[in-house]
């Protein structure tokens, strides 16, 4: 797994070349930078969206969140990931439920990246999709949040050259996990979001909603043929089987070994 997203980055370094790329960007380091980032709480920073409202990130708490980061005057790799993205959070969501998470996209280049120029952005790549936001953050704030989700990023003559990540926070505003690459496989996105949604901590001390989301859990699976996610019933078919088999094997015994009036 570490050769491969470390293979995702290196190519997406070389996708779009810089001529500062050699003495800044190393991909080694990135990744070893963004995978330390795990685990760490981001802060509750302030951004304007398209429309220019107030929005903090603390706002999306309570729910699993996918957080990218792009600056709009990329003509490639940004526009590919955002597409890509959205093709995969649409056959996330419809499996794991339509708002069972929120989306974020973060223009980075603070001096270019405005709402307006957010809301050109998502235009052109055609994102109308409910709970997905695109948000613009003064330079410092940027930073901070770099920092947070360990997206690096280096200014270049030709733009930037930047780690291509997805960075999946939880409920409580903690990373939970990197998603790498401009054409990441669906599961790489899927699978930490699952187990996000349906470990809800309403359920805990819930037997019947506890059992539906574990249920949930291991029937929701990838199937490769069809490159989507889908409900596996042949799963619900052989619990259900157990259970009756359980069920069926205790009446036996409690009938056997029931204690009998004497006559």
């Amino acid at each position: 797994m570490k050769l491969i997203t470390a293979l995702a980055i290196v190519i997406s370094a070389i996708v779009y070349p810089t001529a500062a790329a050699a003495d800044d960007y190393d991909p080694d380091t990135a990744l070893a930078i963004s995978q330390a980032a795990v685990g760490t709480k981001i802060g509750n920073y302030g951004f304007v969206d398209r429309l220019n409202r107030n929005v903090s990130l603390h706002d999306f708490a309570g729910k699993p969140l996918v957080i990218s980061m792009i600056f709009t005057s990329c003509h490639h790799v940004c526009p590919m990931t955002t597409k890509h993205l959205d093709q995969a959070t649409r056959a996330a969501r419809e499996v794991l439920g339509e708002d069972s998470f929120e989306i974020v996209t973060i223009g980075f280049d603070t001096a270019h990246d405005s709402p307006n120029a957010m809301n050109a952005f998502a235009r052109e790549q055609r994102i109308d999709a409910n709970g997905w936001r695109f948000l613009s953050g003064t330079q410092e704030t940027i930073e901070a949040l770099s920092a947070d989700l360990g997206f690096i990023y280096f200014p270049t003559p030709r733009g930037f050259d930047h780690i291509n990540q997805v960075t999946i926070i939880d409920r409580d505003s903690v990373v939970y996990n990197q998603v790498y690459g401009v054409n990441f496989e669906l599961p790489w996105l899927v699978e930490p979001l699952k187990q996000l949604v349906f470990n809800r901590p309403e359920s805990a001390g819930h037997m019947v909603a506890s059992l539906v989301d574990r249920v949930r859990l291991f029937c929701t699976v990838f199937n490769p043929a069809s490159g989507r996610y889908e409900i596996d019933n042949s799963l619900f078919i052989q619990i259900a089987i157990g259970f009756i088999i359980v069920i069926s094997v205790s009446v036996f015994l409690w009938k056997g070994y029931r204690p009998t009036r004497d006559t």
